[in-house]
């Protein structure tokens, strides 16, 4: 009886270790398994797209600078989870190896061809990123003076350069290994379409744009000779020139350009939206003026002088223009508008494009808008910089608590309902809502300068560089995405989603 009874508690014994040890099994199993398919490419990466070291399949990088202008870095996170380890944490940062250079303000991201071109304030260096390897792979070139436009290709076929310093329009020609420097007094702005065709130069205070011509082999003797025979600027190299800055011609429509501040290109290639600034800088009316870009090609050598008027229409916007993006048959434009206080109001302002007629005018952030995508749930996102100087921050100084004193940078927009909403939404003097998350300015109503934007393909969210530090949006509602796992030492100057499907979705 006795042994029997011991046996009978024996076997219990082991059941209830073998149940232990299948339930621990499953367990560490499960979280392995978790663990694995977290990390888990599928056999064929889309597009063929190499598997990083990292990992991650949904990449933010961030560009840091810290002590100053004097070191920067690369960071990666994973933009999924809104984490800056792995899940595990055995791997607490990632970051892109052999990235050294100061003050990396701007990235210019080229997903669909796995490869970022990063931009050094402080050393005036452009570095190469390859994505799939998480690397530096080589400087693309350097410039005599600091960039404030900089303008490159997705082919990477050419690197162009404004530097307003010393008057010079850089070009970096990778197809011979040369580099030209045209004179270009006060060129402070470049542009060039994807296909690498056409590329056009802004001069501060002036009404005029410029066009890049290349040369035939050998078809002028002089620099002196190519600048009579086409009306250019300025042709290099003096002997046997190459290329030429060549002044936009349209014709009859002497006003078409007033401040020109930079130019859209029209998805189907047909069009360059020229953005003229107006009042804004200094000028007199804002609108934008549509040309051909088939007259603008830089192969399309001038036989006339002046050169061929590429001019097709001008659309009035007196609600600002300093950027663009378009979507279908409707171009939206971001900008400011002088009030009678003589500061300056942000305006939103929709162009039908069937119709060339502004259809709508939004009132959004202050300051002087560069930044426009568009993102997950039909909603638009335009950043700006220098709010804290226009119409919604004297409102704040003056008591007003509504959100017409929201003087932050980041508008979201939505393209359904056509409404505006200022991010973060804060109101002025509230004790309760204010900033919740960490941000450098440490302003409880004010997080400063918006310098970097990106979409997060199919997960509803945008990540921004804005004041200094990472913060993250829903692109649902516009409410902030904790982002105390993302957030980096130093300031943040500008942010890229490594993985999007294509070039246009940054």
């Amino acid at each position: 009886m006795t042994n029997r009874s011991l046996f009978a508690q024996s076997l219990r014994a082991q059941i209830v270790c073998g149940l232990l040890i299948a339930l621990a099994t499953v367990g560490l199993t499960s979280c392995h398994s978790s663990n694995y398919l977290a990390y888990k490419f599928p056999t064929f990466t889309f597009a063929n797209r190499p598997v990083p070291p990292s990992l991650l399949a949904n990449r933010v990088m961030i560009s840091v600078t810290a002590n100053g202008i004097s070191t920067g870095s690369l960071q990666i996170v994973d933009a999924k989870r809104d984490l800056r380890s792995n899940i595990q944490n055995t791997v607490t940062s990632f970051s892109i190896s052999g990235y050294a250079s100061g003050f990396p303000n701007r990235i210019l991201n080229f997903p669909a061809e796995i490869t970022g071109f990063v931009y050094s304030d402080a050393q005036g260096d452009i570095q190469i990123v390859n994505y799939g390897k998480e690397s530096v792979t080589g400087a693309a070139g350097t410039f005599p003076a600091k960039s404030t436009g900089l303008a490159i290709p997705p082919n990477g076929g050419h690197i162009y350069s404004a530097q307003e310093t010393i008057g010079q329009l850089g070009i970096i020609d990778n197809a011979t290994g040369r580099t030209f420097g045209l004179v270009l007094p006060n060129v402070f702005q470049v542009v060039v379409n994807t296909g690498d065709s056409v590329a056009l130069a802004m001069v501060r205070n002036s009404n005029t744009v410029y066009r890049v011509v290349k040369l035939n082999d050998n078809q002028f003797p002089t620099s002196t000779a190519a600048i009579a025979a086409i009306g250019a600027a300025d042709c290099e190299p003096f002997n046997l020139p190459v290329y030429c800055a060549v002044p936009v011609n349209t014709g009859t429509h002497g006003n078409a350009f007033d401040r020109p501040t930079g130019a859209y290109f029209s998805l189907d290639g047909s069009t360059a939206y020229i953005l003229n600034c107006g009042a804004e800088c200094g000028g007199t009316t804002s609108s934008v003026t549509y040309l051909q870009q088939g007259a603008l090609q830089y192969n399309n050598i001038p036989k006339t002088v002046p050169d061929a008027s590429a001019f097709t229409n001008q659309v009035l916007v007196p609600g600002g223009v300093t950027a663009a993006v378009a979507n279908g048959t409707t171009l939206y434009v971001s900008g400011q508008q002088l009030q009678p206080d003589g500061l300056f109001a942000g305006n939103l302002s929709i162009i039908n494009l069937a119709t060339n007629t502004v259809s709508g005018k939004y009132s959004i952030s202050d300051g002087t808008h560069s930044k426009m995508l568009f993102a997950d749930n039909n909603t638009l996102w335009i950043g700006s910089q220098f709010c804290a100087t226009g119409e919604r921050a004297h409102q704040a100084s003056l008591g007003v608590t509504t959100q017409a004193a929201n003087y932050n940078c980041l508008t979201r927009f939505d393209l359904g309902a056509l409404t505006v909403q200022i991010v973060p939404v804060v109101t002025q003097g509230s004790a309760t809502a204010v900033v919740q998350f960490p941000n450098t300015n440490q302003n409880q109503y004010y997080y400063g300068d918006l310098t970097g934007l990106c979409w997060v393909q199919g997960f509803n969210k945008v990540y921004t560089a804005y004041g200094g530090q990472v913060h993250v949006f829903s692109t649902v509602d516009g409410s902030e995405i904790d982002n105390k796992n993302v957030t980096v030492q130093g300031t943040a100057l500008d942010v890229a989603y490594m993985d999007a499907i294509t070039d246009a979705d940054n």
